[in-house]
C-alpha cells in the first residue's frame, strides 16, 4: 500500500513550505531572481539547501510560487479597491493610487513582480497576473461607461493601456535609488489614468 502523509505532517510541512517561501521572498525582493539561488534561500531560512526540494522540485519552481503569491496578493488588494464603494471614477483613481504606492512603499519585491529578468517560468506568470490587472481595470471602465461617467470606449483596450502604462512609469522609480517626490509621482500616474479612461476633469 502506498505511503500516505498523516494530518499532522501534511500541517508541518505546509507549515515549512509557508515559511520557505517567505523567506525566498525577501531574498527576492532584496537581491532579485537571478541571486536569489537555492542556497541564498536556504540560508535564509535556517535550513539546508537540500531540504528545499523536499518542497519544490526546482529553483524555478520555488520561484513560481513567490511570484504567484506576492503578485497574487497585490491583485487581490487591487480588487478590493477598485470593488469598494464610491462612483467607477473615484474607485480607478485609488485604484491606481494604492497600486502604485504599496509598490513604492516596497521597491525591491514590486521591481521583481513587475520588471526584473526572470526564468520563462515567472514570466509567464508574470503575463498571467497581468490579465488579471486587465480585467479588473476593464471592469470598473465598463461600470464608468455604464454610468456615464466615462465616454463610451472598449474597456479592454484602456484596461491594457493602463495596465501598460502604470507598470512603464514604475519601473524607473522602483529600480532606482528613491529620493523622488512620490505625492507628485502619484498625482501624475493618477492623472495620466483618468485621462487614458477619459475622465472629465474635476
Amino acid at each position: 500500500m502506498a505511503y500516505r502523509k498523516t494530518p499532522a505532517e501534511i500541517r508541518r510541512l505546509s507549515t515549512a513550505k509557508d515559511l520557505l517561501v517567505a523567506r525566498a521572498t525577501e531574498v527576492v525582493a532584496e537581491v532579485g531572481w537571478s541571486q536569489a539561488s537555492v542556497t541564498a534561500v536556504a540560508d535564509a531560512a535556517g535550513i539546508a539547501a537540500g531540504s528545499v526540494y523536499q518542497h519544490f522540485p526546482s529553483k524555478a519552481a520555488l520561484a513560481v510560487e513567490v511570484f504567484r503569491r506576492a503578485a497574487g496578493h497585490e491583485v487581490e488588494v487591487l480588487g478590493e479597491v477598485l470593488h469598494g464603494p464610491g462612483d467607477p471614477v473615484d474607485r480607478l483613481a485609488r485604484g491606481v493610487q494604492v497600486f502604485a504606492r504599496r509598490a513604492l512603499e516596497n521597491r525591491g519585491l514590486a521591481h521583481a513582480l513587475l520588471a526584473a529578468p526572470a526564468e520563462p517560468a515567472v514570466g509567464a506568470e508574470r503575463l498571467a497576473h497581468r490579465r488579471r490587472y486587465r480585467a479588473l481595470f476593464a471592469e470598473v471602465v465598463r461600470e464608468g461607461v455604464a454610468a456615464g461617467a466615462l465616454p463610451a470606449q472598449n474597456a479592454e483596450i484602456t484596461a491594457a493601456a493602463l495596465t501598460g502604462a502604470i507598470g512603464e512609469i514604475l519601473v524607473d522609480p522602483l529600480g532606482g535609488p528613491g529620493g523622488e517626490d512620490l505625492d507628485a509621482l502619484l498625482a501624475d500616474l493618477t492623472a495620466l489614468a483618468l485621462r487614458c479612461a477619459g475622465a472629465p476633469r474635476s
